[in-house]
């Protein structure tokens, strides 16, 4: 079994087309088609289903994919290692981040690194902070920015508490709390609300304000960007409680604080094996001390 025929195994399952994966791999679709063909030979099974409109996984493929990401990392690893071991950083890294990060200058932070380290290559993913853990647990992810209530660690991940906050209400500027020195969460229950979706530690953090005050809420719009939030917020449409330090980031609304509202905290978190050099070296452009 080849490291290449995992590259493209990868790259299909990615991109859900053997045409687009090609294109990624810089090859032509016959070869990478051949070498899957090759290595379902050598596996005794077939890993993905192809029609003629599209490429899915089987079983025996979702099974093979998550240890062929970590063959890839641990190799593509192993030669950033050996370049560090000289003094050159290379390599990738991969962070993650929730929509309302605050707690640092994300872009500013990137153009650093970009700067420092012209040799590494960077990607962002966007995503709730659960799937963000269990993708640094994986390994899809070198580092991600969370947002979690209080009291919630992230588990089987290493990583450092950034900063806390409080929610403030957003509300449309013509809206009648905007006008308001603070409300509470008993008066804001009445409005229809915007918020991430159920069971996302975001919405959690709204959720668990509004239950320990024994109010109930109707959430009308679950969006997955503060952005539409705020546009649904700007129509009159809605309310929403969003971490005070990222809310004066949105155009166009009003904000105020919220009595006993919710709170949430920031964390940093990279895998529990410890940060790959690329990883490291953008830990200390932020200020970070991997312990």
């Amino acid at each position: 079994m080849e490291l290449q025929q995992m590259r493209y195994v990868v790259a299909v399952a990615e991109t859900g087309s053997f045409t687009k994966a090609a294109r990624r791999c810089l090859v032509v679709q016959s070869a990478l088609s051949h070498q899957i063909a090759r290595l379902e030979r050598s596996l005794g099974a077939r890993l993905f289903e192809r029609t003629s409109r599209s490429v899915r996984l089987t079983p025996a493929g979702a099974a093979f994919l998550p240890a062929a990401r970590q063959c890839l990392d641990f190799a593509e690893r192993a030669v950033a290692e050996v370049a560090a071991a000289v003094g050159e950083v290379r390599g990738r890294v991969v962070v993650g981040v929730i929509p309302t990060v605050a707690a640092v200058d994300l872009p500013a932070a990137l153009k650093v690194f970009r700067e420092r380290y012209p040799q590494v290559r960077v990607a962002l993913r966007m995503l709730p902070s659960h799937e963000l853990v269990e993708q640094v647990r994986q390994g899809a992810l070198d580092l991600a920015f969370l947002g979690l209530p209080p009291g919630v660690r992230p588990e089987g991940v290493r990583g450092r508490e950034l900063a806390r906050d409080e929610h403030v209400a957003v509300v449309a500027p013509g809206h009648p709390f905007a006008s308001r020195e603070s409300v509470t969460l008993e008066v804001m229950a009445s409005e229809l609300f915007a918020d991430f979706p159920v069971a996302s530690p975001g919405r959690l953090q709204s959720d668990q304000a509004f239950a320990s005050a024994g109010v109930d809420r109707e959430v009308a719009f679950e969006v997955t960007t503060a952005e539409l939030m705020a546009g649904l917020i700007r129509e009159g449409l809605a309310v929403a409680v969003l971490p005070s330090k990222y809310a004066p980031r949105l155009s166009g609304v009003a904000t105020l604080p919220v009595v006993d509202g919710p709170s949430r905290v920031e964390h940093l978190v990279w895998s529990a094996a410890g940060p790959t050099p690329a990883a490291a070296a953008f830990l200390e452009v932020l200020g970070v001390e991997p312990g």
